[in-house]
């Protein structure tokens, strides 16, 4: 039997901005011609496969442009390989198949380390990045501004601590737009 999915094994994949899903459920409208997608579904399935391998989930992302792409982001605090990639990829897409959770025609399944320049969306991945050079873009400004790149100092009170130019600014977390880890060379 062959399955919708296609495997493919990225490593320090980047992600376009273009069309991003973060959501739990993309609903598409009746007639369309496509299912319900159910995204919290297949995040607690990804993250199950990926607890019993020793790693966590860090983004679940469906796309569909020219292709369907269901796109897993999958880290561990000593770093993702190819195999890691690999030994996700291959359990996580016999459930997605037993389990019939991507709906419709041909998808491509991919599952990568979230790269160097990383998404940061949970208290405890600013934690764990303290010490990192960081962009952060807030909703509303915070002190006047919109825009924050420096070193992160932690998590604390719900408010991201970053330190810029010397001084440690409290960002809350709700107020955050986007944060992504700098590169630093």
């Amino acid at each position: 039997i062959l399955s919708g999915r296609e495997p493919t094994f990225l490593w320090g994949g980047t992600r376009s901005a273009e069309g991003e899903l973060s959501a739990v459920t993309e609903s598409v409208p009746a007639g369309s011609g496509k299912a319900e997608m159910d995204l919290e579904r297949i995040r607690e399935a990804a993250e199950s496969v990926a607890r019993s391998l020793g790693m966590e989930v860090v983004d679940v992302e469906w796309k569909v442009g020219k292709q369907r792409f269901l796109r897993v982001y999958i880290d561990k605090p000593e770093g993702i390989s190819h195999k890691d990639c690999e030994a996700v990829s291959n359990q996580f897409s016999a459930i997605l198949d037993v389990e019939d959770l991507v709906p419709g025609p041909h998808y491509i399944l991919e599952v990568s380390s979230p790269g160097l320049d990383r998404k940061l969306t949970k208290p405890a991945e600013f934690e764990r990045f303290a010490g990192r050079l960081a962009r952060i873009s807030t909703i509303e400004a915070v002190e006047n501004q919109k825009f924050f790149e420096g070193r992160l100092a932690g998590f604390a009170d719900g408010k991201v601590q970053i330190e810029v130019k010397g001084r440690v600014i409290a960002v809350p977390m709700e107020g955050i737009r986007k944060a992504n880890l700098v590169v630093e060379f």
